[in-house]
């Protein structure tokens, strides 16, 4: 592509994409998944998720990624997640659809299960806890914040399944133009994937063919629930950085298997909650951090064994590298996520090549464990102050947006626990 136009942000990052299905992303750029939280205590999108929503519809990018949306109420990645288990929030959810309306992006609800990722005081308000995997395998981080699991029964998996084409089906009615399955990061699809997580003997255990069974049915599930007109992407973890767990030629395996089934797009990602490869501020090589992009060694990889269009996410921060990435072949969409938390119409001037670099800072404190509870609650305070009509406060202080994020989890498992504490 770059040999036949000058390799600037408007000719290479601003060129269209076409999906398999026929559908076109008007360019390269896309907003990755945030956490949000911004749910109400049943679930169902808020005014302030929604208006967040809208001014991230207008950063400039093809394509947008809500974050996590959660399958069963019972089982959340976070307090005050959106829950899709049939069309009760048919209406919050189409208008949170609608605010791309009149505009060239693709809006995609990210679908996830966390399995046993399920941190202990969150679901859905008097639903009661339901920590599920592959097999019984308790993380080994987390201490008591994180129940020990129970393994899923043969006919519950199939139900686990159901629940995903369910809520991609209502996605649908809604208005979303597709979804993410997200099969990364250590939540349920990837527990599966996983060979020292899934340790089961039966059909969904064993062989990566088994193993990787799961994904696949949900991917078929989900296409028959859904127009062809749908998008669906996947997110995958590329490895899961831990000895002896997923790793990149098991991943490869995966990719080549999902092009066979018609997805659209595979965002590459990697690391679990034990292996937080996935978090600015993880230990990088030099290489890496030179060409930013985290994920970028194995998506030139895959690139040259599928064809599916591929996104990767994580580290990009300035224009050069973007370029380089999509002329390089390997990366299709350029995937944002703090960048945009930072400068909501980072996007935009990227694309018009009026800025070269973002100005995200990774805040921190020096304490590991309280830095990444921090990087990621101070995008979702931004996010939260677009939800409310104000700008971001990209110098917000780590300590201030620290002390924000524990009261504010505290309330929210508290309405949790006692769901009418909290309503007057």
């Amino acid at each position: 592509m770059c040999e036949h136009v000058n390799a600037d942000a408007r000719s290479v990052l601003s060129t269209e994409l076409r999906l398999s299905n026929g559908v076109v992303l008007s360019n390269r750029l896309a907003k990755a998944a945030t956490s949000e939280h911004l749910a109400d205590r049943r679930g169902a999108p808020t005014r302030q998720l929604i208006r967040a929503y809208q001014q991230l519809a207008m950063s400039g990018v093809g394509l947008m990624i809500s974050g996590n949306v959660m399958i069963d109420g019972a089982a959340l990645e976070g307090a005050r997640n959106v829950v899709i288990e049939d069309g009760r929030h048919l209406e919050q959810l189409r208008a949170w659809a609608s605010v791309t309306d009149g505009t060239p992006v693709r809006f995609l609800l990210q679908l996830s299960h966390p399995g046993r990722q399920t941190m202990r005081g969150h679901s859905v308000a008097g639903r009661a806890h339901d920590v599920v995997s592959a097999s019984a395998v308790p993380l080994t981080v987390g201490g008591r914040l994180f129940p020990a699991p129970r393994e899923l029964t043969d006919a519950e998996v199939g139900i686990v399944i159901e629940r995903f084409a369910t809520a991609a089906r209502v996605a649908a009615q809604a208005g979303f133009a597709g979804v993410e399955l997200h099969a990364a990061h250590g939540y349920l699809i990837s527990q599966f994937l996983s060979p020292l997580v899934n340790r089961r003997t039966d059909q969904w255990g064993g062989s990566i063919e088994h193993r990787m069974r799961f994904l696949l049915e949900i991917v078929r599930a989900v296409r028959a629930a859904t127009p062809a007109s749908f998008i669906l992407a996947v997110k995958l973890n590329s490895a899961d950085f831990q000895r002896g767990g997923f790793a990149s030629d098991d991943a490869l395996v995966v990719a080549r298997a999902l092009e066979r089934e018609g997805v659209h797009l595979i965002e590459l990602s990697g690391g679990t909650h034990e292996s937080t490869a996935m978090v600015d501020g993880a230990p990088i090589r030099e290489s890496t951090r030179a060409r930013e992009a985290y994920f970028l060694t194995f998506a030139e990889r895959f690139a040259r064994e599928v064809t599916v269009p591929l996104m990767v996410s994580g580290g990009f921060r300035t224009r050069t590298a973007m370029i380089d990435a999509v002329c390089g072949g390997s990366v299709a969409v350029v995937g944002l996520a703090r960048p945009i938390a930072h400068e909501p119409d980072f996007p935009r001037r990227i694309l018009a090549g009026t800025t070269e670099r973002s100005r995200a800072q990774i805040p921190s404190v020096g304490i590991k464990p309280v830095d990444d509870l921090l990087n990621s609650a101070w995008h979702q305070q931004q996010i939260a102050r677009l939800g409310r009509g104000k700008p971001v406060r990209p110098n917000r202080r780590p300590t201030v947006a620290l002390a924000i994020a524990l009261l504010t989890n505290a309330r929210d498992i508290i309405a949790t626990r006692f769901p009418y504490s909290l309503s007057r």
